[in-house]
């Protein structure tokens, strides 16, 4: 019978509550030892034990290298992956873009720590067991389960600082869910390009667009120290005009800078044609950036710069 690879990486999943309120790290994995889980077959891995803000593009990589040599065994039926929750929607988003593979991967985590009451992590465990083996979950991409709902790694974003719904997807909303019976899908999914690294040596930046905005952060970037620039710009693609300078002087030097919209719906597009809109400063060499919010944005970014992709290369990718 095939398994279910479990990958723990750390979070809030696999931490408990003190007397004082405090959650804090556990040296074994507190999940582990529930009797629900022995009623499935699963393997289990420790990949990492680290809080989720510590977790960076080099260990998603890592993460990314190991479901990889694991994918072609015959002996899994989907993977498993538990994460804490603060950039779980970059990780998972991270494997989505550089694993391919017909077997379900699923990410999940907890909103409570493992002996909180209402802790959520034992349930969404389960649940995400139950879609990582069900035949209906392959060919979807990496997906994310948590509090009975499925969701794209693509388009999931964390809504809440400490909701257990807090995982959702504005844009287009979950595509499956989960139920006591079944997993259901109700929205067909498709999987995106893999673009296939071996090392991260890329910097991008990620800045946020706000009214008044000036140029005296942007003028002390040096572009000689970064690769490519995020900016989490206003609208459907605007910035204040004072910083149009130092982009155009990005663009200059050869740096990618990219356009997102701050707005969590709707797409950023190149409409306005005045000092920092977005249709003048696409004639300037900006690239403007569908469906994705920044931190999503900058990964993908990270990786095409990564593959020595070209400006029009970019572009192309970004729009589709």
């Amino acid at each position: 019978m095939k398994k279910t690879l479990i990958i723990h990486t750390g979070g809030t999943i696999s931490m408990k509550e003190n007397l004082d309120g405090s959650v804090v790290e556990t040296d074994t994995h507190p999940l582990s030892k529930m009797e629900l889980l022995h009623s499935f077959p699963i393997e289990e891995v420790n990949l990492f034990h680290l809080p989720s803000p510590h977790i960076t593009p080099k260990h998603m990589l890592q993460l990314a290298d190991f479901i990889k040599e694991n994918i072609d065994s015959d002996n899994y039926n989907g993977i498993v992956v538990t994460h804490g929750t603060d950039t779980l929607e970059e990780t998972s988003y991270f494997v989505d873009l550089c694993v391919k593979t017909s077997i379900p991967i699923v990410f999940t985590g907890a909103m409570r720590s493992s002996n909180e009451i209402g802790s959520d992590g034992l349930y969404n465990l389960i649940c995400a067991i139950r879609v990582a083996s069900n035949p209906k979950s392959c060919d979807r991409g990496v997906l994310v389960v948590m509090n009975d709902e499925v969701h794209t790694a693509q388009y999931v974003t964390k809504t809440s600082t400490s909701n257990v719904a807090t995982f959702q997807s504005p844009q287009f909303g979950p595509v499956g869910m989960v139920t006591k019976q079944d997993v259901y899908f109700y929205q067909k999914t498709y999987h995106h390009e893999t673009i296939n690294i071996q090392d991260l040596t890329k910097n991008v930046l990620l800045l946020k667009a706000y009214a008044g905005m000036s140029n005296d952060l942007l003028d002390y970037i040096q572009p000689s120290h970064i690769d490519g620039l995020i900016i989490e710009a206003l609208g459907q693609g605007n910035v204040p005009p004072a910083i149009v300078p130092a982009i155009k002087n990005f663009i200059k030097h050869d740096i990618t800078v990219l356009f997102v919209s701050r707005c969590y719906k709707g797409i950023v597009q190149p409409t306005y044609q005045y000092e920092g809109g977005g249709r003048t400063l696409l004639e300037d060499g900006v690239i403007f950036a569908n469906h994705l919010n920044g931190p999503k944005a900058r990964l993908k970014l990270m990786l095409l710069l990564e593959k020595g992709a070209s400006h029009h290369e970019l572009m192309k990718a970004f729009r589709d």
